[in-house]
């Protein structure tokens, strides 16, 4: 037994619970890929709160502290803007709320282009704050020397490539990737030089599906898709999109509820049962004795 911290929800605190660690751990995500195949596909979700956490955490191997958080806790144009202190705290939060999957954290942009030593130092500054079991990154071969210096100093990486949001100045936009055989054939490379960096996992996000395929078939980690393919060795949502909290979404998202209209439609039978002096009632007031 040791000590994890759980949601006392009856009060929507955070209090130190002993509860028995049944955390997967990053060997235990690798090794779900034998032989270029993974039985049981990788399920992965994004996560920015400690109660997010809480409610996603028994169904997801995964929990992805993305700096999307940019744009969806914060309102930001891009994640471009995401600073490392906004990425170690959130990720204290999904590390406190959750007990059972592996949580990942978004190295910001900045944080680890200009060489692997200040990637090593974001990225300890990451898990020393945080507690999290790794680091993300966007690039392909450029970052493999940097993959490579951070796994052997003991912080497992999972990589990124196709579409990759914090390089959008220069890739243009956010559309798919990989219809060209030039930009194909780099992608499928690029995904081969993480994985043979030590890269545990690597994300595939919004590239044509015969190339996600290719990807997946090329390296012998597991791949996460998120606008690739069903045959990714796993599959990762922002779990805002998958709610239904935005109106617009990227295509390739499925959305399983709708949430923004639920709120909507709870906000309005409050604000009207304050205006018509309903709410309080008896059951939400003070009586004397």
């Amino acid at each position: 037994m040791s000590t994890s911290f759980t949601l006392d929800t009856s009060t929507s605190r955070a209090n130190p619970t002993p509860t028995p660690m049944k955390r997967l751990t990053v060997p235990a995500i690798r090794a779900r890929k034998v032989d270029g195949v993974t039985a049981e596909p990788i399920v992965m979700l994004t996560a920015y709160t400690a109660r997010q956490a809480q409610l996603l955490d028994p169904h997801c191997d995964m929990l992805l502290v993305g700096d999307s958080l940019g744009q969806v806790i914060y309102g930001l144009p891009s994640t471009i803007p995401v600073t490392l202190d906004m990425m170690a705290n959130h990720a204290a939060a999904v590390v406190r709320g959750s007990y059972h999957s592996v949580v990942v954290v978004d190295m910001p942009f900045g944080a680890y282009e200009a060489s692997p030593e200040a990637a090593f130092e974001a990225a300890a500054t990451l898990l020393k704050a945080s507690n999290a079991a790794a680091v993300k990154l966007e690039g392909g071969a450029a970052m493999a020397e940097t993959v490579a210096f951070l796994v052997q100093r003991g912080i497992p990486v999972m990589g990124h490539v196709g579409l990759t949001p914090q390089a959008v100045n220069v890739l243009g936009g956010y559309g798919a990737r990989g219809r060209s055989d030039a930009e194909a054939d780099k992608i499928v490379s690029d995904a081969k030089a993480l994985c043979d960096a030590g890269a545990f996992a690597i994300v595939v996000e919004g590239v044509v599906e015969p190339i996600a395929i290719a990807v997946t078939e090329a390296v012998s980690c597991p791949t996460i898709g998120i606008g690739a393919s069903a045959q990714c060795d796993g599959q990762v949502l922002v779990t805002e999109d998958m709610l239904g909290m935005f109106e617009r979404v990227p295509r390739f998202v499925k959305r399983y509820d709708d949430m923004a209209g639920l709120i909507r439609r709870t906000a309005e039978t409050y604000a009207a049962e304050v205006r018509e002096r309903s709410f309080p009632g008896p059951e939400q007031t003070y009586q004397p004795k």
